[in-house]
């Protein structure tokens, strides 16, 4: 008797569970969501134009909620990217200036501080 062997992914964070059809329930509520667009959608179409036309219409309702179920890039889904590139392009400062805080700038501001306060130190000895 043959042995059949199966594949087991050795990253098991990767691996989302099945609910329905072999699909995830994030795929699952994304298809819901394009039926219940587009199969009125095609409905409306249909009764001021062709079928043919009313066809391509549903599908490009549809297609680009198939696309935030279908895409993952690097484990995120596709509304993270978009967020990512709003935050970018809209939300931050275009002109972001290079600042640098070197270690010699630090060690002079901290032996600036260390020096004021022995001589404020210094000045309530004088006084007390």
């Amino acid at each position: 008797m043959a042995a059949s062997y199966i594949s087991v992914p050795r990253d098991l964070t990767k691996v989302k569970s099945k609910i329905l059809f072999n699909l995830t329930k994030r795929q699952l509520i994304c298809f819901s969501v394009a039926a219940l667009i587009g199969v009125p959608s095609f409905f409306l179409i249909k009764s001021v134009a062709e079928v043919n036309v009313a066809v391509m219409g549903m599908m490009v309702i549809m297609m680009p909620i198939f696309f935030f179920a279908m895409y993952e890039k690097n484990g995120r889904p596709l509304e993270v990217y978009l967020g990512h590139f709003i935050e970018a392009i809209f939300i931050r400062p275009k002109k972001r200036p290079y600042k640098t805080d070197n270690y010699y700038a630090a060690l002079m501001r901290l032996a600036k501080t260390e020096q004021e306060v022995e001589e404020i130190v210094r000045a309530s000895m004088e006084q007390g």
